[in-house]
Parts: C-alpha cells; sequence; structure tokens
C-alpha cells in the first residue's frame, strides 16, 4: 500500500507551514471565513502563506461560500492553487469554476453522515479534481463545515474510495492512535487534519513527528 499524501489543515503562519512541509506534508489547508470550527484567518494572511509555499505543495483556500462567482473572486484574493469547497454550491456549477480558474484544482468536499453519501460522492466526482471526506454536517443550523473533531463511518468512505477514480482525501479525527486503522480501512489518496496535531491551537512539533511516524 502506498503510503498517502499528507494534508495538514488550519494552518496559521508562515512558520506553521514550513513546519508541516518539513515534516512531510504535500499541502496544508488555509481556511477562510467559515459559520463554526478552528482556524480561520484572514484572506490577507492566506495570500501571504499560500505566496511564500513552494509551488509544488498544494495550497488549499478552505471556502464556505457556495456562489460561484464569489468563490472566484475570493480565489483571485488569496491567490491559492487549490479550492476546497466545504459546502455544497448553490449557485453556478462546478464546470463554471474550473472553466473561469484553468489551473486551479477543485476538490469538494462530502461530509460522510450516511450511505446516502455514496451517491453523492459519485455524482461530484464527475466536475472535480479530488473529494475529500469529513464529518461535517451542512443542514445544521449553524453549518458544521469541517474541524469537528469527530471521525465518521469509515466503511462508508472505503465504499466511496472503491467506486470512484479521482482522489479521495480522509479528513475527519484522525490523530496520531486511528491514523493506521483509518488507513488500512479506506486505503485513501491523501489524509486532513487539523486538532489531531495541534496544542492549544498551535500546531505541535512532537504531534506532527508521531503522526507521520504512525503513517
Amino acid at each position: 500500500m502506498i503510503r498517502p499524501r499528507i494534508k495538514i489543515c488550519c494552518i496559521q503562519s508562515i512558520d506553521e507551514a514550513r513546519l508541516a512541509i518539513a515534516n512531510g506534508a504535500s499541502a496544508i489547508g488555509l481556511v477562510s471565513e467559515m459559520p463554526s470550527g478552528p482556524g480561520a484567518i484572514s484572506e490577507e494572511q492566506i495570500k501571504i502563506i499560500a505566496s511564500s509555499t513552494p509551488p509544488a505543495i498544494g495550497t488549499f483556500l478552505l471556502t464556505s461560500k457556495t456562489n460561484v462567482e464569489e468563490i472566484i473572486t475570493q480565489q483571485k484574493r488569496c491567490r491559492t492553487n487549490t479550492i476546497q469547497l466545504c459546502d455544497r454550491l448553490l449557485y453556478g456549477s462546478h464546470n463554471e469554476l474550473k472553466n473561469q480558474l484553468p489551473g486551479i484544482s477543485i476538490v469538494q468536499v462530502i461530509h460522510v453522515r450516511g450511505e446516502e453519501s455514496v451517491e453523492e460522492a459519485i455524482k461530484m466526482s464527475e466536475f472535480v479534481d479530488a473529494l475529500l471526506l469529513d464529518s461535517g454536517n451542512q443542514d445544521l443550523k449553524i453549518k458544521e463545515l469541517g474541524g469537528t473533531g469527530r471521525t465518521h463511518n469509515w466503511e462508508i468512505s472505503k465504499m466511496i474510495v472503491e467506486k470512484i477514480q479521482k482522489p479521495v482525501f480522509l479528513a475527519g479525527g484522525l490523530n496520531s492512535a486511528n491514523i493506521r486503522q483509518a488507513i488500512e480501512i479506506v486505503q485513501p489518496y491523501g489524509v486532513d487534519l487539523c486538532n489531531g496535531v495541534r496544542t492549544n491551537g498551535k500546531l505541535d512539533k512532537n504531534k506532527l513527528e508521531i503522526f507521520i511516524s504512525n503513517i
């Protein structure tokens, strides 16, 4: 089994980005304004971190926006090489987004809540470059779009990986204690975590090294 790519999310500064990359991360997550959850920073901070990151590293703009035109405008301000759609698009299409942002990768988050998520993932995979499976809930009054610290049913995530041809990142409650089991069950293209390698909100070098070692 090939070792999955590692994405460290909720990056707060250039120093955190460098620490994550030095320890093996091939992508970093930069969280813009969200209705809930940790790690959000200003768009100016996102731009600064993204511009200082080597081109080979994925810089993911996590957006809660659901309007394609607003997402396009936001990406042009932040200048990341990847957009992570944490919610469903309500206005505009994935094709429109890709046509207007050539060269920018589009990753759609699927919040795994039941077997209906398999059909949603299959449908969405036709229009994006990758999927990311997380444990949020868009249907709550205050939406949960990531950073919940909860795992979900990995057997459903395994079904998604088996049924689609696009890369799949696994997120949701991952840490050094459960990462090996998660990888063995799901066999994802990549893994993504925020809280599992942090202490008091700060990226923890020791936790990061243990997590990478366990992978």
